[in-house]
């Protein structure tokens, strides 16, 4: 029998949500700061997609096994998803106080790796900790909540870039290899947060302790030999796509498109500006920050507005319809060379952000067993981390032979594909009954 989860006030959903704030900060600068040091330490522009390998390859690798290991999990000191996203924070925030030492850009290509690995420890059970706590009837607010909080972190991480590099940044000459060092702050700033907003939700926010039949699958797993537990989760994750609902496979169909397309642009963001507005590399990568602060200030306003608009008419029809605007907002950035002007079609990114950030997850804890819900949800990520994969494999190739090596083509091509994530996006069929 389904247990009866109490209905949380609106305050305590959010300080259950305010470590996404710090996960959501460290992502910020992945989008945004990442590539210019890679650039700054000498990386070409058609090597940026290979370079982020890191993200597809430890989110598919990471995320699914933490999920099903967090389900197996109980302490009655430290809970069920706690103690991953703990460690996972501790580890992406010392990675983000040395990133900006980097020397050369095999090291800093090395400190991504580690850095996404702290990231998908966190970020993966902070999911299935918002479905374990929240009745049906308000998942939507807790996963629009996170989405809100999506918003805040890159905007706070992106508009730190921005400001240090007005108080700082002064009219200094670019020195190849040499990181500047205004953008040294953010990173602190990062490593700050991803620690203590992660102790906050933590010390907040109690967990809601297994039932009987779920402590005896617990105490199972535990009396296994080591071996057995090893291999456990990987067993657990193939049963789980065995019998995974039909939602989740038209979902994959729909992530394909859309997070190749997101990867797309986040990579190319400064490479256009350096295009379409003669910028350098640091201008072209504030222009980029300035983008982002604006479609995540959009995100944080709208979030929790989508949750009575997906109520009235259904997440399907409002998330397909923030895809269309997503595709848009590409589209309209190419043709637009003024820095402000730019800004603009960002509003539409905004809603798409907040909609993708939100709606699937809300529909995919709908269907799949508590029990199960870290390894449904790990997943999920799998479908994100796939198509970024892909990317990284086969877009620096289509950037540099079919694309001609230019970025007004390959945001074009991105819009493309949110086009298509939007058509996919209609397909799906929103039921409490879909695990056949």
């Amino acid at each position: 029998m389904k247990a009866i989860k109490p209905r949380l006030s609106f305050w305590q959903i959010l300080n259950m949500n305010v470590g996404f704030l710090g996960i959501q900060y460290s992502f910020g600068l992945q989008q945004t700061a990442i590539n210019p040091i890679f650039l700054y330490l000498g990386a070409p522009e058609d090597m940026l997609p290979i370079l982020n390998i890191a993200g597809p390859v430890t989110g598919l690798l990471v995320q699914p096994i933490i999920g099903a290991m967090s389900d197996k999990t109980w302490s009655n000191r430290w809970g069920r998803r706690k103690p991953y996203f703990l460690i996972g924070a501790l580890l992406g925030s010392l990675c983000l106080f040395a990133f900006p030492y980097s020397p050369v850009l095999w090291f800093a290509v090395g400190l991504l790796w580690i850095l996404d690995v702290g990231n998908n420890m966190a970020m993966e059970p902070y999911r299935a900790f918002v479905g374990d706590k929240l009745p049906e009837k308000q998942l939507s607010l807790g996963f629009q909540m996170q989405s809100l909080f999506v918003g805040a972190g890159i905007l706070l991480a992106n508009g730190s870039i921005v400001l240090f590099q007005y108080l700082f940044g002064g009219e200094s000459v670019e020195e190849a290899g040499t990181i500047p060092q205004w953008l040294y702050y953010s990173f602190f700033i990062g490593a700050f947060l991803s620690l203590t907003t992660i102790l906050w939700s933590v010390l907040k926010t109690p967990e809601i302790p297994p039932s009987d039949e779920e402590m005896a699958e617990i105490n199972r797993i535990k009396a296994l030999k080591l071996g057995q537990r090893i291999t456990e989760p990987f067993l657990e994750i193939i049963e789980a796509i065995k019998h995974m609902p039909k939602f989740m496979w038209k979902i994959s169909a729909v992530y394909l498109f859309q997070w190749y397309a997101l990867f797309i642009y986040w990579q190319f963001t400064t490479p256009l500006f350096k295009l379409t507005m003669g910028y350098t590399t640091s201008e072209a990568a504030s222009q980029a920050a300035k983008m982002s602060l604006t479609y995540n200030t959009v995100t944080m306003i709208v979030a929790l507005a989508l949750v009575p608009l997906t109520l009235r008419f259904g997440g399907k029809k409002v998330y397909a319809l923030s895809l269309v605007g997503t595709a848009i907002a590409l589209f309209s950035i190419t043709y637009i060379s003024d820095p402000t002007l730019v800004l603009i079609p960002m509003v539409l990114f905004g809603i798409g952000w907040a909609a993708m950030m939100g709606i699937p997850y809300t529909m995919v804890s709908k269907i799949v067993p508590q029990s199960k819900r870290g390894v449904y949800m790990g997943i999920l990520n799998m479908m994100i981390v796939i198509p970024m994969g892909i990317e990284t494999l086969t877009f620096g190739p289509i950037f540099k032979y079919l694309l001609g090596g230019n970025a007004i083509n390959a945001m074009l091509f991105a819009g493309v594909f949110f086009v298509i994530a939007a058509i996919l996006a209609m397909r799906l069929k929103e039921s409490n009954n879909q695990m056949i």
